[in-house]
């Protein structure tokens, strides 16, 4: 799947490029190959940032393996998991990273989500029979991190306080339930292709505790402004991080943990998959970087406008959908198409709006998809992508219905 993605990549963004030069275009060029290099660079670039976070969370993690602290975690949400992926025995380690990266992606902690994910990701290689060919539960894994649900989206509200926005966070829920049906639909794609057993007492018991306690932050934050918001939340979250980091620590001495060595062990093997994630990475933005700089984007929108326009339908969504293409693909690149909509439309704008809704409904599937299976050797990722893809459709069409209900 990957080969053919990637090789498609290159062919689309040839043909738009040769399109663009026979309209006399030709200064994209230049441009195309500023992008490649730019690509390289920027692979390095990310792959040097991880090495110091990775080294870090990885040691800190060995250590709260070994004072038992992440299985105590993982125990209060095994029973649901084990459902999710049958093939992960009882009390493995897969069960505590896993958790603990899915909740540093609710609280919005992207500093710590990242080598939590890469940890989960090494701990089901572990399980993985064919080691080049993605297993059931990293496919899940991975389609979760693409639409993880980030309960307080504080850095969307910051950009559009920095643009002038009369109610920063009225966005709040429109993300929520926006990336709620991200996560629905790739939760129920890579449960139909596995046949995973849903309709059951455990998962049912689970939905009511998940959705109940979203419920009451939901009611909380509504009645809340802004500034209350973007405090409670970094406290929460910084609050949660420390408390991690410090319960690892402590209770790893009173156990008698040799708390230095092992913090050592765990940093070093951070290290090594920093530095291993480089090719993956660099192939994969350098397909998105041709992708863009050809102009096989613009062609799409334009194809896009003119499709709903002869039909008919309200075409202000369009406007807001460069953020919503590129989303997948970049996440930085996303997020100046949120900035450049809510420039041009205005902050308070349906578009201005819908792009900020698009920015906070999914994740970067590309992205997690390289730098997550790239860590772990993985060139087979099976039907991974497809129902990544298929999670971000949903986010999408989510987002714009929710948009026209609320700003219609």
């Amino acid at each position: 799947m990957l080969n053919r993605v990637w090789s498609l990549f290159f062919i689309i963004a040839a043909a738009a490029l040769a399109m663009q030069c026979l309209t006399g275009h030709t200064e994209v060029v230049s441009t195309a190959v500023a992008a490649m290099f730019e690509s390289a660079k920027l692979a390095a670039n990310i792959a040097i940032g991880l090495i110091g976070v990775l080294t870090l969370w990885m040691g800190l993690m060995r250590v709260g393996e070994k004072a038992g602290v992440v299985s105590a975690i993982a125990w209060m949400v095994e029973p649901l998991l084990r459902k999710l992926m049958p093939e992960v025995p009882k009390g493995h380690p897969a069960f505590g990273s896993v958790t603990m990266n899915l909740t540093a992606n609710m609280l919005g902690l992207d500093i710590a989500a990242t080598p939590l994910g890469l940890k989960a990701m090494h701990d089901l290689q572990s399980l993985n029979p064919t080691k080049s060919i993605a297993s059931n539960a990293q496919i899940l894994f991975l389609v979760l991190n693409t639409s993880s649900v980030t309960l307080i989206p504080v850095t969307i509200f910051l950009y559009r306080a920095q643009q002038g926005a009369a109610a920063p966070a009225e966005v709040f829920l429109p993300i929520l339930l926006a990336t709620l049906g991200s996560s629905l639909a790739g939760l129920l794609a890579v449960a139909l292709v596995q046949r995973l057993p849903l309709w059951n007492l455990t998962v049912a018991a689970y939905a009511a505790v998940i959705l109940g306690t979203l419920g009451a932050v939901v009611g909380w934050l509504l009645h809340q402004d802004a500034e209350r918001i973007g405090s409670v939340s970094t406290v929460v979250g910084n609050g949660v991080l420390l408390l991690l980091v410090f319960s690892f620590v402590l209770i790893a001495v009173i156990r008698k943990v040799a708390v230095y060595d092992e913090f050592i062990e765990g940093a070093k093997s951070g290290f090594e998959q920093a530095i291993q994630l480089i090719p993956y990475l660099l192939a994969m933005l350098l397909a998105i970087a041709m992708l863009r700089a050809s102009g096989a984007l613009d062609y799409l929108l334009n194809g896009i406008s003119g499709l709903v326009n002869m039909l008919g339908f309200d075409s202000r969504f369009v406007d807001a959908l460069p953020t919503a293409l590129m989303k997948p693909l970049s996440g930085s690149g996303a997020r100046a198409m949120m900035l450049e909509t809510m420039s041009h439309y205005g902050v308070d704008s349906f578009a201005g709006r819908l792009a900020s809704v698009f920015q906070g409904s999914t994740e970067t599937t590309f992205y997690v998809l390289a730098v997550y299976f790239g860590s772990v050797g993985i060139r087979n990722g099976r039907y991974a992508l497809a129902c990544g893809l298929l999670a971000d459709f949903a986010g999408i069409v989510s987002a714009i219905i929710v948009c026209y209900w609320f700003y219609g």
